[in-house]
Formats: structure tokens, sequence, C-alpha cells
């Protein structure tokens, strides 16, 4: 059975990077305890490219703003549900929904889940 994964894209303010790395690592802990495979965030380095749409076009990314692509793979949709139910109800990840202290605005995540096309 292929892998599935739950992919995402957001706006960060270049200023709140390593706040932002703190709360990620709290987060990919959450989830690997809850059963997730993999959890992997990259930070924006090589953004502006020609002839094609750049990540920060995409996500109306500022002046000031980076772009974070990140994954996390599961066994199957099945396993995401039940990983993502059991991620929700840790009280570690409570402390960490407050947007009034997030360092990105929720609003401007881009997110999904992906079934498996190709492993080379």
């Amino acid at each position: 059975m292929s892998q599935y994964t739950d992919g995402f894209l957001l706006p960060l303010a270049k200023d709140k990077v390593e706040e932002y790395r703190a709360i990620s690592a709290k987060a990919g802990q959450i989830w690997k305890d809850c059963g997730a495979l993999e959890y992997r965030e990259w930070i924006g380095d090589d953004l502006q490219v020609e002839g094609q749409m750049p990540f920060p076009k995409a996500v109306t990314a500022g002046e000031n703003e980076t772009v974070v692509f990140a994954w996390i793979t599961y066994e199957s949709r099945e396993h995401r549900d039940a990983v993502n139910a059991k991620v929700m109800a840790d009280p570690r990840m409570a402390e960490m929904m407050d947007p009034s202290t997030c360092p990105f605005d929720y609003t401007r995540m881009y997110y999904g889940g992906f079934t498996n096309l190709v492993t080379a």
C-alpha cells in the first residue's frame, strides 16, 4: 500500500523564523509521538525563479516574508486520520494553537492530503 502525505505551504515573516522553528520542532515531535512516519519542514532559500510560478507569489508573501514548505508522511489515509485525531487531542498541541501568539497567519496556509503518484 502506498504511503499518504499531508503537505502544507505558508508565508512566514523572516524575523519570525526562529520562533517558528521552536514551534515546528514541538509540532513534529507531537506528530511523531502520535504515529506519523515522517515530519519535515523546509524554509525557502532559492525562491526567485524565472519562467515559473515562484512559491512566494503563490502564497502572496511580502518583501519581508519567506516560505515554509512541509510534509507529514503516514502509512495510509486512514492512518493519517487516526494520527491527526490524536494530535488534535494532545494537550501539547492546544498550547500552540492560540492564533494570537502564533508566528504565522493560519488563514494564509495552504494544505492538502496526497496519495503517492511516483516513487523513484
